[in-house]
This record gives structure tokens, C-alpha cells and sequence, in this order.
């Protein structure tokens, strides 16, 4: 292979590479009431009410819970909506994004 397409098939391989995917975890206090988180995840994250059960089950004794792995924008747009509705509602509740 030429120089030259050695380099095009390299930038083709960076153009269609997918874009990073973050972690978006729930952080867990001593003041949310389950019913709320449940409520987060069922709104926020579309979870199954058995799946928000079982996540927030997590976030208690775990100290933290996966709510799902999204792309950087749609990440970043899950965590500042938990953040508005917690405060909106009252309580502290914060969620955290990571890359994977």
C-alpha cells in the first residue's frame, strides 16, 4: 500500500471511530428518599420500575449505582437534569459521569 493511502485509510479509521461512551453514576447521601431516586431513574433514565428498584438498591448499600453509559452530550444533559430535579425536590442527590 502507498504512502499516501496508507495515511487516507488511516484518517477514515479516525473519522468513523465511534465517539467515547461516560458512565453516568448515581452518587449516594443520607437525606434522597428512595421513592425519589426510583422516581430519577424511571423519568430520567427510562428504567424499568424493577431495574430503578434494583440500581437504587445499589446506590445504598454500594454507595453508587450505573444508570447507564451514554455519549458525552447526552451524559452531561442526564446528570444536570438529576441535579435540577434534586434541588428542585429538595434534596441532595448527585449523580457523576465517567468515561468508560
Amino acid at each position: 500500500m502507498s504512502d499516501s493511502r496508507y495515511k487516507e485509510q488511516i484518517q477514515l479509521e479516525e473519522r468513523t471511530k465511534e465517539p467515547p461512551k461516560y458512565k453516568v453514576i448515581l452518587l449516594n447521601d443520607d437525606y434522597t428518599t428512595f421513592d425519589f431516586v426510583i422516581s430519577v431513574l424511571v423519568e430520567v433514565f427510562r428504567k424499568p420500575h424493577l431495574e430503578a428498584i434494583r440500581i437504587t438498591m445499589d446506590v445504598h448499600k454500594r454507595g453508587y449505582g450505573l444508570c447507564g453509559v451514554y455519549t458525552k452530550e447526552i451524559a452531561e444533559t442526564k446528570v444536570a437534569t438529576v441535579h435540577q430535579m434534586s434541588e428542585s425536590a429538595g434534596y441532595p442527590l448527585r449523580c457523576v459521569m465517567e468515561e468508560e
